[in-house]
């Protein structure tokens, strides 16, 4: 994982470690520096996984504009499951 801004991130290594965190706090078992840490840490990654969301969203959106320079956005709707 880097922490250069611009720099590519392994969205799913990068979302499974943040789980992992998550279970590591929900544990109780560590210190309250440690916690702090892994909290911090839980941070940093949410925020790299939000930039990787919004990375692909710009390139779906790209990848939809029409040939004139047009776009053509569309509401995403999934389907019901029930």
């Amino acid at each position: 994982m880097s922490d250069l801004p611009n720099s590519p991130i392994d969205f799913e290594a990068t979302l499974k470690a943040l789980e992992q965190q998550v279970q590591r706090l929900e544990s109780g078992e560590l210190s309250l520096e440690d916690s702090l840490k892994a909290f911090e840490a839980g941070v940093q990654m949410t925020r790299q996984c939000q930039q990787a969301l919004d990375a692909a969203e710009q390139k779906v959106k790209l990848l939809l504009a029409k040939q004139d320079g047009s776009f053509d956005s569309q509401a995403f709707t999934p389907a019901d499951n029930d």
